[in-house]
């Protein structure tokens, strides 16, 4: 792994194939993303061998990840990797891997809060912690950023319950809640709440806000980049002038935050903002890197949210605030996500003091994946 990226089959190894026999392997929801749940115990112990399965499981390096489990887009190439935690304040550590899909690429460089939704499930369906009750709560360490989060979720008769009458925008449907609350996500992948000690930097003429509470994002106003900020991804996806416009901004965002070469990474993700048109708080568009994103992801949002709490940020004078309270309603192209973020701003460094979200995850099945042949 060189700077938190491997290339996987096709992209420089090579040799004998290797037949890995299957592996105990379960497919999830988790919020609007969709990924792969593996006990750390049931995949190899070296972390380069691990990376090469999975690229293999999930068959990247296709466009549709077609010799693969993978679904043919970046929220649906995702694994949890789930163990019981060698931490005493935590019940299991989850190891989140982002995969690539045209390119056979790994990445552990960043969280994700949507899948994070499936870990407390899925640690008491492989009897990594107990029922507690109607629900349980479990202490969750994401060790892409050495952080906590606690994970409550319904499980009565001792059984995870996944069926409820919680809507989140980008699902059909309904399902039981999970309450998400994270502590310690300033500086997930920077070390600071604001890596380039602004809260306003300019690059290439367009003010942007850079922040890291839980995911590094690029924030700007869609105005500056010639766009509305209501446009549909369809749309924006077929924007190749934008594409390299967001690609040159998050380039040159990723030295400025610390992060060095990003061209590689999926992040910093770049989020463009303008005004709320459906009562929330502030419209969004995301991209991944540059793929416009169908909805947001929930690190992302609440970085976004933490960001229009920054007073002189870029974009948070389009923002329309609640009159009380903490919660603050992201719009997105599939709808809304409320997210809880508290930020104190005086006297010193701007202090994330609190964050959560409510998700729904479920399982879809349980089994053995058989990954393709691995070059070696």
């Amino acid at each position: 792994m060189r700077n938190g990226v491997v290339t996987g089959p096709g992209g420089g190894l090579a040799g004998a194939r290797v037949t890995h026999a299957g592996v105990r392997c379960m497919l999830m929801r988790g919020g609007t993303a969709k990924g792969l749940y593996f006990l750390a115990a049931d995949l190899p112990e070296d972390p380069g061998e691990r990376d090469a399965l999975l690229l293999a499981v999930m068959g990247s390096g296709h466009p549709l990840q077609v010799d693969g489990v993978g679904g043919a887009h970046p929220l649906a190439a995702k694994v949890a990797v789930v163990s019981p935690s060698q931490r005493e304040d935590a019940d299991v550590d989850y190891l989140f891997l982002q995969l690539g899909v045209d390119e056979p690429t790994i990445t552990d460089r960043q969280n994700c809060g949507n899948i994070l939704a499936g870990v407390g499930p899925f640690a008491v369906e492989r009897g990594l912690i107990g029922a507690g009750g109607e629900s349980t709560t479990a202490r969750i360490h994401m060790v892409n950023s050495r952080s906590l989060v606690t994970a409550t979720f319904a499980t009565p008769g001792g059984a995870v319950r996944y069926a409820g009458d919680t809507a989140i925008a980008g699902v059909p449907g309904t399902a039981s809640p999970i309450l998400l609350r994270f502590a310690d996500t300033a500086g997930s992948a920077t070390g600071s709440l604001l890596p380039t000690g602004s809260v306003r930097d300019v690059i290439d003429g367009i003010p942007v806000c850079c922040v890291d509470n839980g995911m590094p994002v690029v924030v700007a106003r869609a105005a500056d980049l010639g766009l509305t900020g209501y446009e549909p991804p369809d749309e924006l996806a077929g924007n190749g002038e934008l594409a390299g416009r967001v690609q040159a901004l998050r380039l040159a965002a990723g030295k400025l935050m610390g992060l060095g070469d990003v061209s590689g990474l999926s992040v910093p993700k770049t989020t463009l903002v303008s005004s709320p048109r459906d009562g929330g708080t502030i419209c969004t568009r995301t991209f991944i890197p540059v793929r416009p994103h169908t909805a947001i992801g929930v690190l992302g949002a609440v970085t976004v949210a933490t960001a229009l709490l920054l007073p002189g940020g870029a974009g948070a004078e389009l923002a329309r605030f609640p009159a009380s309270g903490h919660v603050l309603d992201i719009e997105h192209p599939a709808g809304h996500l409320e997210v809880e973020v508290e930020v104190a701003t005086s006297g010193g460094p701007p202090r994330v003091l609190r964050a959560g979200v409510v998700r729904t995850a479920r399982k879809l099945f349980d089994g053995t994946v058989y990954p393709a042949a691995i070059a070696r």
